[in-house]
């Protein structure tokens, strides 16, 4: 006797148009209207319109006043709050004190907000120069060590918001998409992210992403230091060492 195909879970279509609709506009750069949503998405406008409307109530689209629609900050706090909810600080911890051990410089915790990195844990340097940012404070993805390796993770959803917003910071700074595309290869090939400079003078930094099980980045750990304070064959160790821990980091979120 067969045994039957297990069956397929039953589907919302309404609740999974309204849930791709919203993932379309927290993916864009800028608003958009109705007509472009409903081509992008396959729907009618007049469905299109509907689902906008109730997002509009509910609080997660803003109609804006050239008439187009954008996701709204309610979106972006539901994100946070759910990689809070993975634990992160706590998981992350004791791959933090390794690589202060091991390195002696600043160390990070770091998570994609926007278009930027934002640190939400570090151990400080050992050292006498050292580099220096608070808890809370953000940068640019494009420019750091953490938020590089976050792109680099997830680029293919996030190069048509980067590409307009390659602001300028210093002499170093990859300020068109062509040299973010090649910096992004190279990021993939060595596994960790290196800022040679690109935020802050003579500051370094590398990163590694943080993923769940299906390569989705949640965070990254990274290492930052004065250029003065590397060590020969520096960028192999920092890299290599930065890589192990977010690894590491990445295999406890495949348990939890």
């Amino acid at each position: 006797m067969t045994a039957e195909p297990p069956k397929e879970p039953k589907v919302d279509s309404t609740l999974s148009k309204g849930l791709s609709l919203l993932e379309n506009l927290a993916a864009s750069q800028k608003g958009k209207g109705v007509t472009e949503l409903s081509k992008e998405l396959g729907l009618t406008k007049s469905n299109t319109f509907r689902l906008l409307q109730t997002l509009t109530t509910l609080g997660y689209v803003q109609h804006k006043p050239d008439k187009t629609y954008a996701a709204t900050l309610k979106t972006w706090r539901v994100g946070r709050a759910s990689v809070e909810n993975l634990n992160l600080r706590e998981l992350a911890a004791p791959e933090l004190t390794f690589l202060s051990n091991e390195s002696g410089e600043a160390v990070y915790l770091a998570v994609r907000e926007n278009l930027s990195v934002i640190y939400i844990d570090k151990v400080d340097s050992q050292k006498p120069i050292r580099s220096w940012n608070a808890v809370g404070g953000t940068a640019p993805l494009h420019c750091v060590g953490t938020g590089k390796a976050i792109l680099a993770a997830d680029f293919a959803k996030l190069r048509d918001q980067v590409s307009g917003a390659l602001t300028h910071h210093t002499a170093k700074t990859l300020t068109s998409i062509e040299a973010l595309e090649a910096d992004v290869a190279a990021t993939r090939m060595r596994g960790f992210a290196f800022d040679t400079g690109e935020f802050r003078d003579r500051i370094l930094s590398f990163g590694a992403a943080i993923t769940l099980p299906g390569g989705e980045p949640v965070g990254a750990l990274g290492i930052s230091l004065p250029d003065i304070n590397l060590p020969e064959n520096g960028i192999d160790q920092f890299g290599a060492l930065v890589s192990h821990a977010a690894r590491s980091v990445s295999a406890k979120l495949g348990h939890t």
